[in-house]
């Protein structure tokens, strides 16, 4: 069961407060985990006891997702908002400046953090914000597919699915080059996580102007993309790379676009580099 943190933000409305689910665990410099849309906390399983081998290792639910409640009404899910919001939720962790990793929109936000330099280091997997219109039409309506099968498989199907490798493939194939290595269980929660996420439809409507196009200067940043993404596909990578000329831009053979579960060796010695 994940530890919950509340704390307040200001709206149009008033001031609200907004409760965030994290898992926390290991020592030395911190580390904060951003997840990608319509995912949770738990997608960083795969490589979080390697990191918190070494680190003090903070993995987050984005506002909206998995166990953090929703942004009060009157906020949006763009990066003007969610950002400070994540700097708060620093404060209210007590940790200052942490090293981030974010995969996806969490790259994107995490990109976002170190440019404003409230983080001590950036690495981003497959990192939103780097696409052409027809690329981003193309990964949102592969998410809003993904959505659609979340919201109306009947849970008793979803078990069943998640049982065989082919059901993991046909649930989870999108986001993962390896879908059978993922648990029966992992693939019953985050579809769950997706079905249920109240951020979803607005982050999603939010992403459609975004382009991440300024550099981030003054820290250590890597951008590393899995060779067999299917969502965002690894030649934004290359535009990344000109975007940012400083950063470190990393190749992930055979990962998919959430990579962690694909080679989360490989994952986590990248992560470890870059905030080391």
């Amino acid at each position: 069961m994940a530890a919950k943190v509340s704390f307040s933000i200001e709206s149009p409305t008033g001031s609200h407060t907004l409760c965030v689910a994290y898992e926390r665990a290991g020592a030395g410099e911190p580390l904060l985990l951003l997840h990608g849309i319509g995912h949770h906390w738990q997608a960083w399983q795969p490589v979080f006891s390697a990191l918190a081998a070494e680190r003090d290792v903070i993995a987050v639910d984005l506002p909206g997702f998995g166990g953090s409640t929703a942004l009060p009404n009157g906020l949006s899910y763009d990066l003007s908002t969610v950002v400070p919001v994540l700097g708060s939720l620093c404060e209210a962790l007590g940790i200052e400046r942490p090293h981030v990793a974010g995969n996806s929109l969490g790259g994107l936000l995490a990109l976002e953090l170190g440019r404003e330099k409230l983080v001590r280091s950036v690495t981003a997997l497959s990192p939103a914000g780097f696409w052409t219109e027809s690329e981003r039409r193309y990964a949102f309506g592969a998410l809003r597919g993904m959505r659609f099968g979340a919201q109306n498989l009947p849970l008793p199907v979803v078990e069943r699915m998640a049982r065989t490798a082919v059901g993991r493939a046909a649930l989870t194939s999108t986001i993962y080059a390896r879908p059978g290595w993922r648990s029966p269980e992992a693939v019953v929660a985050e579809t769950l996580a997706l079905r249920d996420a109240t951020g979803f439809s607005e982050t999603l409507s939010a992403g459609r102007s975004v382009l991440f196009t300024d550099d981030v200067p003054g820290i250590p940043v890597t951008v590393a993309w899995g060779s067999r993404d299917r969502l965002l596909l690894r030649r934004q990578g290359v535009r990344a790379k000109h975007a940012i000329p400083g950063a470190r831009l990393v190749r992930l053979p055979g990962c998919g676009h959430v990579p962690m579960n694909d080679d989360p060796a490989l994952v986590a010695r990248v992560i470890l580099d870059t905030s080391g």
